[in-house]
Formats: structure tokens, C-alpha cells, sequence
């Protein structure tokens, strides 16, 4: 089978290996699309995320969608859920097995992801998907997964104004699902134009570029002189937490979804501690699978807008330098094609 290893910072190479043979309690998935992250490109352009780093060749790709080859799902379409938590530990036990530190996450530290034609992963863990999925909807499953966590974490209410800072494929997902929650209004920030596009197409009712002198004075007039009631931070700088951290009322909640290149978070603390803010730090997701599954299945979130490249396994190497370069939204990488 052919698979793309990351070997080096910038350096990803197609190459043949063997199939992997599936262990007890797992199958073989033949993949069929495969998006790519904002955390895959840290590994293709740093070597490596957050304390973790490639020390040796690394198949990316977690967000991955497959036909199941062998077991009792074999033939099924399926979302590959990456996240094994050990499923025995405290905190799995907890309820909290997105932060199990155990956990195997494909496509991260020495565990081979989904850019590969081939994947054994635990059978529990691949969900069946409608037909009327296609399969770079199922991969950006995913990614609408996080978001969903992110917004669980912000606990939206009917009503609420709902400020997303950063509109790339997460931001465009909480776009939707804000609206989904009832918000009465969705305001994005985005400084690229096409994506400040994309997101009013997707739901927000004002879209504001952050590199705009009077951002702040136009934030307040979109957040009705108020301020927001919830702030999902999905762009991983310290200008976007502190827009975020800007955008809300006192006594409010800013939900941290973006990964900081270096592995540093700062926010403007006097402001801060003088609304009496709540931060919360969103790590992967839960157990939304099935949530994510039906919201698109039912039409209430759109996917399909959300992907704007697709390349076959033979061009992997494009693929990643046309995401790094942010000229689209979600980039898709189908191992089949």
C-alpha cells in the first residue's frame, strides 16, 4: 500500500509499505478522504506540537473517513473516530476521555495517522455514516466535532450573541452551530477576506477583519453596545484571545479552541479579571460522533462549503503547501483517487 511519512519539516514522502494486520478488537479500513489540520501543518512546517516532537517518520491525518474491509462492519462507510483512550484511567472513568494521558491519537507523536490507503483502528471506534455523506463530509466530521466540544464548553443559550474569532474550518463549523444553538446573533473575525465570505455565507449575521483600525468600536456596535455572551477562539494567536477576551460581558465565558504556534498563550489579565471572565481551554472533543453524524445528516450544518481543495495521495506534498498557504478553507487528501 502507499502512504505519505512525514520525515522531516516540510519533507512528506508517497511511499509503498506493507499493510498494517489488525490487532484484537480492531479492523482494516481502506480510507477514502482525509482533511487536513491546523495541527498537521505545525507538524509539517515545525516538526511537531506543542512538547511533541518527530523524532521519527510520521503518517499525519486524523480527520479520516473509510470503507471498513474486514469484521462485522465490513463493506460500512465509516468516521474514524482517532482519539484511543485507554478507556481504564481516572480520568477516561471521568467521563473526560479527550484528555486521557494515555491516549493513542492517530497521526500524532509515533502513531500513524490516516494519509495511507490502509489503517487497522479499534472497530469500536468507526462510526457508520449515511450515503448521503460524501466522504470529505465524513472527514470533516471531525473538525465539526471539535467545534461541537468548543460550543458545549461555552454552553450558548437561546438568544445569546456569540462572537467566533478566526473563520477557518472549526470557526465555520461554530459559525453554524451557534446558529444551530438558537444564538440570536453570530458575529466571525477573520482577516482574510474569502473566509470573512464564507462565513457570512454560513450563517454569521456580521463579519468584521480584525486588522481593521476600529475593530473594537465595530465589535461593540455588532455586540449591540452589550458585548457578547459567549467567545469561541479558534485562530491560535494572542491578538485573537485578546479580541476574544474584548468582545465579551463581564461575568461571560471565552472558549479557547486554537493552538498557539509556540507553545504560549497571553490575554490582556486586567481586562480579564475585570469582567470576571471564565476561560475554558478546549482540548479535541468527547463523544459527539453521533451528534456530528445526524446535525449534517438532518441538513442542520453544511460541510460541503467548508471544502475548497481536494488531492489524490500522489500529491500529498501540494496538498499540505496549498493549506499552509491559507488561499482556501479545508483541504482534502483522497488516498483512493
Amino acid at each position: 500500500m502507499r502512504s505519505a511519512r512525514l520525515h522531516g519539516v516540510g519533507d512528506v514522502r508517497v511511499e509503498e509499505e506493507p499493510a498494517p494486520r489488525p490487532g484484537d478488537g480492531e479492523s482494516l479500513v481502506r480510507v477514502t478522504a482525509v482533511g487536513l489540520c491546523g495541527s498537521d501543518l505545525h507538524w509539517f512546517a515545525d516538526g511537531g506540537i506543542g512538547d511533541a516532537v518527530l523524532d521519527t517518520p510520521l503518517v499525519l491525518g486524523h480527520e479520516i473517513a473509510g470503507v471498513v474491509e474486514d469484521g462485522p462492519l465490513a463493506g460500512t462507510r465509516v468516521a474514524v473516530d482517532p482519539s484511543d483512550a485507554c478507556g481504564t484511567c481516572e480520568t477516561c472513568l471521568e467521563g473526560l476521555r479527550n484528555m486521557c494521558p494515555h491516549v493513542r491519537f492517530a497521526g500524532h507523536g509515533r502513531n500513524d495517522g490516516g494519509l495511507r490507503e490502509l489503517m487497522a483502528w479499534p472497530t469500536a471506534l468507526l462510526h457508520p455514516v449515511p450515503d448521503a455523506l460524501s466522504d470529505a463530509d465524513v472527514a470533516m466530521l471531525e473538525p465539526l466535532g471539535v467545534a461541537i466540544h468548543a460550543l458545549d464548553l461555552g454552553k450558548p443559550r437561546l438568544g445569546h450573541t456569540v462572537v467566533v474569532v478566526g473563520a477557518g474550518p472549526i470557526g465555520l463549523c461554530a459559525v453554524q452551530l451557534a446558529r444551530v444553538a438558537g444564538a440570536a446573533r453570530v458575529v466571525a473575525v477573520e482577516p482574510l477576506a474569502h473566509r470573512r465570505a464564507a462565513a457570512a455565507a454560513l450563517g454569521a449575521d456580521v463579519v468584521l477583519d480584525p486588522q481593521d483600525p476600529d475593530v473594537l468600536a465595530r465589535l461593540a456596535e455588532a455586540t449591540g453596545g452589550r458585548g457578547a455572551d459567549l467567545a469561541v477562539e479558534v485562530a491560535g494567536t494572542d491578538e485573537a484571545v485578546a479580541l476574544a477576551v474584548e468582545a465579551v460581558r463581564p461575568g461571560r465565558t471565552v472558549v479557547l479552541a486554537g493552538i498557539p504556534e509556540p507553545d504560549r498563550t497571553t490575554f490582556p489579565a486586567s481586562t480579564a479579571r475585570r469582567k470576571g471572565l471564565t476561560l475554558r481551554l478546549s482540548r479535541r472533543m468527547g463523544d459527539v460522533y453521533p451528534r456530528a453524524i445526524d446535525l449534517v445528516a438532518r441538513g442542520r450544518v453544511d460541510l460541503r462549503s467548508v471544502v475548497s481543495h481536494t488531492f489524490p495521495l500522489s500529491r500529498a506534498a501540494e496538498a499540505f503547501a496549498a493549506a499552509a498557504s491559507r488561499a482556501g478553507l479545508k483541504v482534502v487528501v483522497e488516498p483512493g483517487a
